[in-house]
């Protein structure tokens, strides 16, 4: 789904997010979606594109918010990460775990 007006290194930022993801456990619509919208964020935010919302480049960057949310401190991983990893581990019963019951299923 890259769109005509990306560049090279875009189009790479594209299926690189994509990748990462479906590997996370989200479908590939989703997926998509969500890959083409962060990288018209950045294009945006490095003046790339022909218009830009506020919120595109008045708000933190997508790479940064996604490495505050990469490490354990301060929330730590999100609840959906911590359920996509119990997901690949089969753990069961992790549909209906809060993320702190998340967190200690996947510690053990």
């Amino acid at each position: 789904m890259p769109q005509q007006g990306w560049s090279k290194k875009r189009e790479r930022q594209y299926e690189h997010i994509k990748d990462g993801l479906t590997d996370r456990g989200r479908n590939e619509d989703q997926a998509e979606e969500i890959a083409a919208r962060t990288v018209n964020k950045e294009r945006a935010r490095a003046g790339e594109s022909e218009t830009a919302s506020r919120t595109s480049t008045d708000d933190i960057s997508s790479g940064r918010r996604g490495g505050l949310r990469s490490h354990s401190g301060a929330g730590g991983r999100t609840r959906d990460q911590l359920y996509a990893e119990a997901r690949k581990r089969n753990i069961r019963g992790r549909s209906t775990m809060t993320k702190a019951q998340l967190e200690r299923a996947l510690s053990r």
